[in-house]
């Protein structure tokens, strides 16, 4: 990966909708040579979909919490995985180093609802215990340097 496969992560990060033609003016490309470029980031699996970002509180979801997953020594995690997927609130999960074994992100309406999701996780067969966090604010989220992290500094 070059710096104009970088600029154009970022062209497309900015705005997933942009032409080929606009993304080529960006990186000094013809408009085909950007296309094939976003299609070998595709084929090679550096981009990875194209979606569109949703405020949560526009549909009613005014709370995230971030929710630790404490399991059982005895605990299956491929099946506490799929028990998480099937409940609609948890927004990413991600099995994790330390303490908890799972970390989630929920999206949910209030604190009942939060109530309720800790009460449904806690019903896992293999889940010991939660750990919640809930979020007041969000600063920032989805920051991948394109880059990469040989090319900066880590501060």
């Amino acid at each position: 990966m070059d710096s104009v496969d970088r600029q154009l992560l970022n062209a497309l990060r900015a705005n997933a909708r942009a032409t080929y033609a606009e993304l080529a003016r960006v990186v000094g490309l013809s408009a085909p040579a950007a296309h094939e470029r976003v299609g070998k980031l595709e084929a090679a699996g550096v981009i990875t979909g194209y979606h569109a970002a949703i405020a949560p509180e526009s549909l009613g979801y005014a709370v995230n919490a971030l929710i630790g997953i404490f399991i059982t020594d005895s605990a299956d995690t491929d099946d506490i995985t799929a028990a998480l997927e099937a409940i609609p609130v948890v927004e990413d999960c991600w099995f994790v180093a330390g303490e908890e074994t799972f970390l989630i992100k929920v999206c949910v309406a209030d604190v009942a609802g939060i109530e309720g999701t800790i009460r449904a996780l806690n019903a896992i067969p293999g889940v010991a215990r939660t750990r919640t966090t809930v979020v007041l604010s969000t600063k920032f989220e989805d920051r991948v340097p394109p880059e990469g992290p040989a090319d900066g500094p880590v501060t």
